[in-house]
């Protein structure tokens, strides 16, 4: 039994739809952000109403993400996320349900493509999001995410709505060009149209291209301290500083021979990873270490192993693409727990030491 987002927009009532026509048990979850006042609302009880008329269970949570993101210094974009991710992980421990669906379409990933490459990003971040993943969240990593609607345009989803009377919301803001992802959506993607009237499309295809034919990346040399490191990432003995490569290659992992890593090699789920960014330590990083209970700060996180003040620049991190402050490998040295490989792993990163 899966749970499916629902925010009351077009992709996310057809995916819905198309769920409950494909027959197959399910819930829906609607999140009420409280950014729209009356809009919001009105949000909710359209998908209520679209629940009760199917006898669809339906869960909704009220937040309020301002105070969120205040608390945590973040914007609102991402306090929303967060909170949504959470419940969603929360709902499916409670419930039962064995994955979350979401309603992201071949328009969000051309979207995303752009994004990351105006701000610059690794070879990972042009191979786009993928059909099926993890939950993004460090307390929730082996929930499978899945996107039953990415190889489908925003012209399909509303010529399906219009052929199985799905109703849907329009969010106003959405025409609004006052965050990145609208820019591009009403003033360049228009452009693009008119050069490549199926840009999309071309755009979906290259990114699984490239997805296909990337065997791994090299990270540049650093120092960084090293650590002994047993099979599944954690540390169990001091090793001395000495300068090293990183190399980072993704393979497919089936299952049924054990994770074996050298000393000093970290092994972590593709798929839960995402896109990792090479950086440095910054005031509000944080890793909840394998096995830990809960997040420590990296500031802490240095205490703990002894760093030097003087040293700490040195040591390469392995920072999430959707969280910067999120540190999902310590360089030689240890993994985030929502990273470790399970029984669902189907890929791995393999981050080690280039003269390893």
């Amino acid at each position: 039994m899966i749970l499916v987002a629902v925010s009351g927009g077009i992709d996310s009532m057809c995916l819905a739809e198309k769920v409950r026509l494909e027959g197959g048990p399910f819930a829906i979850a609607h999140c009420n952000f409280s950014l729209r006042s009356a809009e919001s609302d009105a949000d909710e009880a359209l998908v209520r109403s679209w629940a009760a008329s199917h006898g669809v269970t339906c869960h909704v949570r009220r937040f309020d993400t301002r105070a969120f993101a205040a608390a945590e210094g973040i914007s609102v974009e991402m306090a929303a996320r967060r909170l949504r991710y959470h419940w969603f992980g929360e709902l499916c421990r409670e419930f039962g349900y064995e994955a979350v669906a979401v309603a992201h379409n071949a328009n969000d990933n051309a979207e995303t493509l752009i994004l990351n490459l105006l701000r610059g990003t690794g070879l990972r971040g042009i191979t786009g999001m993928k059909a099926s993943g993890s939950v993004p969240d460090p307390a929730f990593g082996d929930i499978p995410l899945l996107r039953p609607l990415l190889e489908m345009t925003r012209e399909e989803i509303k010529a399906f709505a219009r052929e199985h009377g799905v109703p849907w919301r329009e969010d106003a803001s959405n025409a609004q060009n006052d965050c990145k992802r609208n820019k591009i959506r009403n003033q360049v993607f228009p452009v693009f149209r008119e050069i490549n009237p199926r840009f999309v499309e071309t755009l979906n295809r290259d990114m699984k291209r490239f997805a296909e034919e990337l065997p791994g990346r090299e990270i540049g040399p650093k120092s960084v301290h090293t650590a002994q490191i047993d099979g599944f990432g954690r540390e169990i003995g001091p090793k001395s500083v000495r300068a090293e490569a990183f190399v980072v290659t993704e393979e497919i992992w089936d299952g049924t021979k054990p994770v074996k890593q050298p000393e000093g090699t970290l092994i972590l789920d593709a798929h839960k990873a995402g896109e990792l960014v090479e950086g440095r330590w910054e005031s509000g990083d944080w890793i909840r270490p394998l096995g830990a209970p809960g997040r420590k700060k990296m500031q802490d996180w240095f205490t703990d192993h002894h760093i030097p003040a003087d040293e700490k620049p040195f040591v390469v991190l392995f920072k999430s693409a959707r969280d910067p402050h999120h540190v999902l490998a310590v360089g030689g040295f240890c993994i985030d727990h929502s990273v470790r490989v399970t029984q669902s792993t189907r890929r791995i990163l393999r981050i080690s030491a280039k003269n390893d």
